[in-house]
């Protein structure tokens, strides 16, 4: 009897939609459950180099939690492309402008840095309020 690994295919994944709310959950266990959904690890097909993950609709963004004093320690850095153009954004101010990227910029930094990575960030959505507009695509809830 011979035994063979199964290698997915891109034709094999199966598009499936889940909803996740984020409200009173820590950011960094959440942002991994997503990754690896994203991934695909939860999928006995599972394949390194072929997306076969799920999309995921992320809801109440802004009622996430973080531990210890990480609202007023953590920062985020951008750059201007200017000498001393380093801007930084602690997680408390990232909360009142923009709270959905408080969970992508988690989320993306947990996905491959590659091409596929970026594919797989594509199916990510992330909403501040408890509503969503993707009702067409009959999304299930994910518990995390």
């Amino acid at each position: 009897m011979k035994k063979y690994t199964i290698s997915a295919k891109p034709t094999d994944r199966v598009e499936k939609w889940y909803v996740v709310d984020a409200q009173d959950k820590v950011l960094g266990r959440l942002a991994s459950q997503i990754a690896s959904h994203l991934r695909g690890k939860n999928n006995p097909m599972f394949t390194p180099h072929v997306d076969t993950g799920e999309s995921i609709i992320v809801i109440n963004a802004d009622k996430v939690k973080l531990t210890g004093r990480k609202w007023s320690n953590k920062c985020y850095y951008r750059h201007s492309g200017y000498v001393g153009g380093l801007k930084t954004t602690t997680a408390k101010d990232m909360l009142q402008k923009k709270p959905e990227n408080l969970i992508k910029f988690a989320v993306k930094g947990m996905l491959p840095k590659n091409r596929l990575g970026r594919q797989l960030f594509k199916r990510l959505r992330v909403y501040a309020a408890d509503s969503h507009p993707h009702e067409a695509q009959q999304p299930e809830v994910l518990e995390i």
